[in-house]
């Protein structure tokens, strides 16, 4: 696990692969979960049994955001930002779903820091891609570039 503790620390990070978290499962109840909390409950996320005769993945698939949602959660994993006030979702710049998750497929994240914009002295955007990966499967899940801003306490000092 890499630990980011100022604007200097962040820039000399810039390209390395930050960690890969563990494994999770996603499973059908999480599927309605985000379904309900989402109000999607299109029948390709949460009617098994269409799903099974109907769909191209012969079950049901999570949503591409429930997929997304748990970037933040996994890659507690793979890096922490320490020494700072606080830490905002700044945004996206590119998001593909390449394969679908099914109910029981494990997932989790490869994390690399692609960009270290900073701010001010005490101030950096790090934009991390991160990889969705599929136990067992050749291509990811996801690949999305999350942008977020950090602003520490103090300024590193030499």
């Amino acid at each position: 696990m890499r630990t980011i503790t100022s604007v200097a620390d962040a820039v000399s990070a810039r390209g390395e692969t930050l960690g890969v978290s563990r494994w999770v499962t996603v499973d059908q109840a999480r599927i309605d979960g985000f379904a309900d909390v989402t109000d999607d409950h299109q029948w390709i996320h949460v009617d098994t049994e269409r799903a099974a005769t109907e769909s191209p993945y012969g079950a049901t698939i999570a949503h591409g955001f429930l997929t997304l949602s748990l970037i933040p959660s996994l890659s507690k994993d793979n890096y922490q930002v320490d020494n700072r006030k606080m830490g905002i979702n700044y945004g996206l710049n590119r998001v593909r779903f390449l394969s679908p998750v099914t109910p029981g497929s494990r997932i989790r994240v490869r994390s690399e820091l692609v960009e270290v914009d900073p701010v001010d002295e005490v101030t950096v955007n790090l934009t991390v891609r991160h990889t969705v990966e599929l136990d067992g499967a050749d291509k990811p899940a996801l690949v999305a570039d999350l942008i977020s801003r950090n602003i520490f306490n103090t300024p590193q000092l030499p």
